[in-house]
Parts: structure tokens; sequence; C-alpha cells
């Protein structure tokens, strides 16, 4: 049988885990001494007046607090112009995964999401997808506020001074999106062309294959093609077309 482990009895599948165990609980020591570097980093003053563009209009970012110590963003990349199905997939499979911030209110700390796109686009988008958290729009404001998108950012208040603390690159936004946590533990992983995969494995396909489907549910990233969650929400039809324009930024 190809494509899938050997089969064992238990106690050799036991002593195999027991093994991986090993390099697993080694794996979650070493991101714990990052994390503690992490909170050592040096941190950033920027004008927490400098204002954003939410629901309630435009209100300084400082406000984004709502109080607390701690925010948290998720800096959503946005098409300008483009229809709901032309949003970038990449972004929407990070804010899907989070949708209430309880525990971390509980911890003192807020969370938000910013996207460059002019509100009066972003707002119907945000109640298409049924996004429970705040949106704002950054359209125009320069970093550590605004700056460029794709990445979780958190920050740090002191009164009405407002400190950047942190920032990820690419793939540190994976600790949000759960989804590739679980495919992580299963048998066939992501099925990404970067990971390691046993011969006989299904064929790997590039990063994010199925982040995007088309009506019939079959991964496809052509005009005919939603952001996954798309799929479920209320008034979601057929596609012929992204709509897009430009460059995401």
């Amino acid at each position: 049988m190809t494509g899938r482990p050997p089969a064992a009895d238990l106690a050799t599948w036991q002593q195999a885990r027991d093994a991986l165990l090993v390099r697993e609980k080694a794996h979650t020591r070493e991101g714990d001494a990052i994390a503690a570097e992490r909170r050592k980093l040096p941190m950033v003053e920027f004008d927490g007046k400098v204002e954003v563009v939410g629901a309630e209009g435009a209100v300084p970012f400082v406000e984004l607090f709502q109080g607390r110590d701690e925010l948290v963003v998720y800096k959503h990349m946005w098409w300008d112009g483009a229809p709901h199905q032309g949003q970038c997939e990449g972004c929407t499979h990070v804010p899907w995964h989070f949708d209430d911030a309880a525990y971390l209110n509980a911890r003192g700390v807020s969370f938000a999401m910013l996207t460059t796109g002019e509100w009066e686009e972003v707002a119907p988008f945000v109640e298409f997808m049924g996004y429970a958290q705040p949106w704002y729009s950054v359209r125009g404001v320069d970093g550590p506020a605004g700056g460029d998108m794709g990445y979780l950012t958190s920050y740090l208040r002191d009164g009405d001074r407002t400190f950047l603390t942190y920032s990820t690159t690419g793939r540190g936004c994976e600790r949000v999106n759960g989804s590739l946590g679980l495919l992580d533990m299963t048998v066939y992983g992501r099925g990404e062309v970067w990971e390691q995969h046993p011969e006989g494995w299904p064929a790997p396909r590039e990063a994010g294959w199925f982040w995007r489907t088309n009506a019939d549910g079959d991964s496809s990233w052509g005009e005919d093609s939603r952001p996954v969650p798309q799929w479920t929400r209320p008034g979601a039809t057929p596609v012929r077309t992204l709509g897009r324009q430009g460059h995401c930024h």
C-alpha cells in the first residue's frame, strides 16, 4: 500500500511516538525561549493621535486600545475596487480563524483589523464576511500604525503615548491560523511543495492551494473562485471575475 505510513501494533506506534515527543518538547522549549527574547525587544514610539477610519468615523489610533495597555492587530491586504471574491485569500485565512478576543481582553489586550482599503469599500466587505472584530482603514497612514500589510503587529500604550513592540514577517501569521496547525498533525499535512513528503504521497501543490475554490468546491485560483470561507456566507453566488486591478497593498 503506497501513500500511507506503515502499519504497526500499538506498542510499536507508542515507541515511535515517544521518540518524536522528545523532539517536540525541545521545539516547545525553544519556542518559549524565543518568546522571552521577543519580550525584551526595544520599542518604537509613534504618534498615537494619527487618525484611522472605522465604523464610528475617524478616530485617533490610540482609541484602538479601548483603554487597555496592549493591542494586537492584523494588517489585511486590500485590492482597491475589487468585489468581495477578489479580496486577498491569504489575508482572509487569518481573521477567519480569530473571531473573539475575549481571552485577550481578559489579559488586558485589545484586538483589531487594519487595512489600506477605503472605508467605503471595507465596510460592506466586513458585513458580508460577518467579522465580529473591529476593522479600521489606515489608508494613507505611515507605519508603525499603517505601513506594510499582511502582518500581525503588537503595540503598547502608556497613557496617550503609543509604542510599536513587535511585528511578524510572512509565516509568523500562522500562529493565528488554527487550520494549519491541525493539518500539520495529519498524515498528508498541508500538501504543499515545501513540505517533506515520503515517496508515494499525493503530489504536493503550491503553498495555499486550497485557500480558493470554485462553486463546486474544487481548488481554483481562476476567475471563478472565491476565498473558501466566502462560500459559507449568505448570498454568496458563483462568480466569473475577480475584478482585480493593479496590485494588492
